[in-house]
């Protein structure tokens, strides 16, 4: 690897650290607790002010639950195709479609079909909360979604968005998986709709 790749690759490790941890939720100090590592350092990793090693990153990784290339990653290549690595976490399946961690998150989300013996209304999905902001497609399947005290089912072609900050959790509301796309803002940011399709029941605003 050329060294101006390198420095590229550590430049982004940081960025990359930053926002895997709000994703999940956690504090610096919940993390300082959990790999051992200070509480200065992990905040000089995500700032860029020190250079991640392995002895650092090892127990990040751990902590995370990921591979250790999904925190260091690779330099641009040029080739503009996505090779997502399916990861696991609460009983989903994350597909990434997106390389970078910086910005909006883009994922497909699978949920498995409901056992036999498991109904729909029995169990409210656990909710969490954390910084940022989602908006979701439903590609296949039922999906219910539990936002703060409302529940929604939401079936093939509707979409639904609402700031991660409220409580919120997922779950299967049918008999086969649910496949669902996904746009996370860790920092909150939105997607930007240019174009809006005119119909008759709703015009097009001037």
């Amino acid at each position: 690897m050329a060294d101006d790749d390198l420095a590229n690759v550590l430049t982004a490790v940081g960025p990359r650290l930053r926002a895997l941890r709000e994703e999940r939720g956690t504090t610096l100090a919940r993390l300082s607790e959990t790999t051992g590592i200070s509480l200065s350092t992990l905040s000089r990793l995500e700032s860029g002010r020190r250079r991640p090693t392995l002895e650092l990153l090892l127990p990040l990784a751990k902590a995370y639950r990921v591979q250790l290339d999904e925190l260091v990653g690779a330099p641009a290549t040029g080739d503009p195709r996505v090779h997502p690595r399916p990861f696991t976490r609460h009983g989903q399946t994350f597909v990434p479609l997106t390389r970078d961690l910086g910005g909006l998150h883009a994922y497909k989300q699978i949920l498995p079909a409901r056992k036999d013996h498991e109904q729909a209304g029995d169990v409210r999905p656990e909710q969490r909360t954390h910084e940022g902001y989602e908006w979701l497609y439903v590609l296949s399947g039922r999906l219910r979604l539990a936002l703060g005290e409302h529940d929604l089912v939401l079936t093939a072609g509707e979409a639904a968005e609402f700031d991660t900050r409220v409580p919120h959790g997922f779950a299967n509301a049918g008999r086969r998986p649910v496949e669902f796309l996904s746009l996370f803002g860790a920092q909150g940011e939105r997607i930007h709709v240019r174009a809006r399709p005119s119909s008759a029941s709703a015009p097009a605003s001037s």
